[in-house]
């Protein structure tokens, strides 16, 4: 028993999965699912044209003769983004490209217009910028449109309070990315 103990790696030396380098998805055979097995393919989400090659290929290897329907089962690297069971790969790699362009604020604007890509690829366009907190961003945009603040009030204002109320009044949308990393976006 000692020496099993002994042999054993410590907890911190097990890492984490890696994360791929690039979105992929998992596009089973519906065939071999329907029989009972498990046969797919993971794909790297690069060209349309790329995963049907892929997807043929896989096909042509199932345990099931003359097997020609497919399903997405499963993704990864859309960071947290939604994709469809059905998906066309043309929609999968137009996400896959989004995402890789935009990490994860890409999908939190996703899931944001409830995974319209045309809606988070517009908002772009109202991008007013990264900052520490929301409170960050009304305090810059005061001092960007020349408001005078006597310093002798300046410690009064609220300014979370003020990035507060423009974000429930719809003028702004808030994504937090990380601690003290908020994207601020213009509302339409």
């Amino acid at each position: 028993m000692t020496d099993q103990l002994a042999n054993a790696a410590p907890l911190a030396a097990s890492a984490a999965p890696a994360r791929p380098d690039s979105p992929r998805i998992y596009v089973a055979c519906l065939a071999a699912y329907n029989s009972g097995c498990l046969h797919g393919r993971w794909i790297e989400a690069t060209t349309p044209d790329e995963i049907w090659e892929q997807v043929r290929a896989m096909l042509a290897d199932s345990p099931e003769p003359d097997a020609e329907e497919w399903a997405i089962h499963d993704y990864e690297g859309f960071e947290g983004a939604n994709l469809s069971e059905y998906a066309s790969f043309e929609t999968v790699c137009a996400l896959a490209d989004f995402i890789e362009e935009h990490g994860e604020l890409g999908a939190k604007l996703m899931s944001h217009f409830g995974d319209d890509l045309a809606e988070a690829r517009a908002a772009f366009e109202d991008y007013a910028g990264k900052y520490r907190s929301a409170a960050d961003f009304a305090e810059q945009l005061h001092e960007d449109t020349g408001t005078e603040i006597p310093e002798s009030l300046r410690y009064y204002i609220d300014w979370q309070a003020l990035a507060r109320d423009m974000a429930l009044n719809g003028e702004i949308m808030v994504f937090q990315t990380g601690f003290d990393e908020v994207h601020i976006f213009w509302s339409r």
